[in-house]
């Protein structure tokens, strides 16, 4: 029957998380003509979606509007109303302790919530990202709690999201979908509850784990290879070689090379965590992943090493980083987003004010953020600013609403750690490649 209705388009879906995740793909849920309703603990988000409000840079205003105007999209922190739905997606953050160690409270948490509702003929999926295992070790024994059986009662998928933040060509609908599930009978409803919506193939695997693991594989690769680019740009500095003309120059080559860029360290949601989500299961299994560690401590020591250059180019100025003051341009962890998860900036503005610099943040998509406790406001990128600085460092490649020609026209000092003055038709000589 649950197919049936999913086939109609009369089945009620739940989105448990309404972050990143769960709200695109709770708008495209709904714009495809289902009844949808967000779930979060937040009541200002939910506040925010019934008023048609939109906080999530990736959903078109228009959207949100439309659909909460037209009763195919509410939102609620009343978790019995999870009772009322045929499908409940998970889209919870699973973020690793001070330990880098998996903290799946909000998913064990969520999975409790619904399986104190759950009922016949429903399908739970889980979409948060997490290690092998998690879907039928951790949440089926929980959902089972309710006395349903899984796969003769209820069905049970995990399908990994694949948000990336700012993308202007692939979003929640068009981006293809891994599923895995627990049975067969899980996995052709899990598939078509996709296929009613996506306009993108759905990939079906064995299992939840491969599902799973796919995951932790995509982001691995991109953590590796990071760790071996910004490894590269250490040895060519010290040896008086561009890195950025060599990426260009090995990327001419049609195959067997994919260029990847150093940088003051990696942010978001996934690179710097999903990789330990696999060392942290490993474990289990008497092995250790020492390459994906060893990428981890490279990555992780990129904001310091860009201090310490920066430090080195004001000696060179017979000047100190203790009291100098210091612009730092882009406080988000990617061009043209508001997202700071992760982000390594944070961690280029800790060890600047830790060296005592005087730091003003410019960030034309961040008004303010949490520091030490406290609100910190970034500053208008003024002619001004840039001129009382005695560096700016480019922490962030944003593309738009930077006035680049300006910062290098008047800055005594301006350190590019993101390549973003590439194709900048000024005058070079105060300009620092990372």
């Amino acid at each position: 029957m649950l197919k049936e209705k999913i086939l109609d388009k009369t089945a009620k879906i739940g989105v448990l998380g309404l972050g990143y995740v769960g709200l695109p793909l709770a708008v495209e849920v709904a714009k495809a003509g289902f009844h949808v309703i967000g779930f979060d603990v937040q009541a200002e988000k939910v506040a925010k979606i019934n008023r048609g409000e939109n906080y999530i840079s990736d959903v078109v205003i228009h959207d949100l509007e439309e659909i909460v105007q037209n009763k195919h999209l509410s939102a609620s922190n009343d978790f019995d109303r999870l009772g009322e739905c045929d499908v409940v997606a998970i889209c919870v953050p699973t973020p690793l302790d001070k330990y880098k160690h998996p903290d799946l409270r909000y998913v064990e948490t969520s999975t409790k919530e619904v399986s104190k509702r759950l009922h016949k003929d429903m399908l739970v999926v889980l979409e948060s990202t997490t290690y092998p295992g998690t879907t039928e070790e951790v949440m089926m024994p929980i959902l089972e709690e309710s006395g349903l059986k899984c796969g003769s009662d209820f069905y049970l998928a995990f399908s990994p999201e694949r948000v990336d933040p700012g993308n202007p060509t692939f979003k929640t609908k068009n981006t293809p979908k891994v599923v895995g599930a627990v049975g067969e009978d899980s996995l052709e409803i899990a598939k078509t509850l996709y296929e009613a919506f996506l306009d993108a193939k759905v990939f079906v695997v064995s299992s939840p784990k491969e599902a799973e693991m796919s995951k932790i594989l995509e982001n691995t690769f991109r953590i590796v290879n990071i760790g071996l680019i910004n490894e590269m740009l250490i040895v060519t500095n010290k040896m008086g070689i561009n890195l950025w003309e060599v990426i260009d120059a090995a990327s001419t080559k049609p195959f067997g090379f994919m260029p990847f860029y150093p940088g003051p360290g990696v942010g978001g949601h996934c690179i710097p965590i999903d990789p330990f989500y696999l060392t942290h299961i490993a474990r289990r299994y008497d092995y250790h992943t020492r390459i994906i560690e060893l990428a981890g401590e490279i990555n992780d020591a990129m904001p310091e090493y860009v201090v310490e250059r920066l430090m080195k180019e004001l000696n060179k100025k017979k000047k100190c980083l203790n009291g100098a003051k210091i612009v730092l341009l882009g406080i988000a962890y990617k061009n043209d987003i508001d997202d700071m998860r992760e982000s390594p900036a944070l961690k280029v503005l800790e060890h600047l004010e830790k060296a005592g610099a005087v730091v003003e943040v410019v960030d034309p998509y961040v008004p303010e953020f949490e520091w030490d406790g406290e609100q910190k406001k970034t500053v208008a990128l003024t002619k001004e600013l840039i001129q009382n600085a005695d560096a700016v460092v480019i922490t962030t490649g944003h593309k738009k609403n930077v006035d680049y020609k300006m910062v290098c026209e008047n800055g005594e000092i301006v350190f590019d750690t993101k390549n973003s003055l590439k194709d900048l038709d000024v005058d070079r000589e105060n300009i620092i490649l990372l």
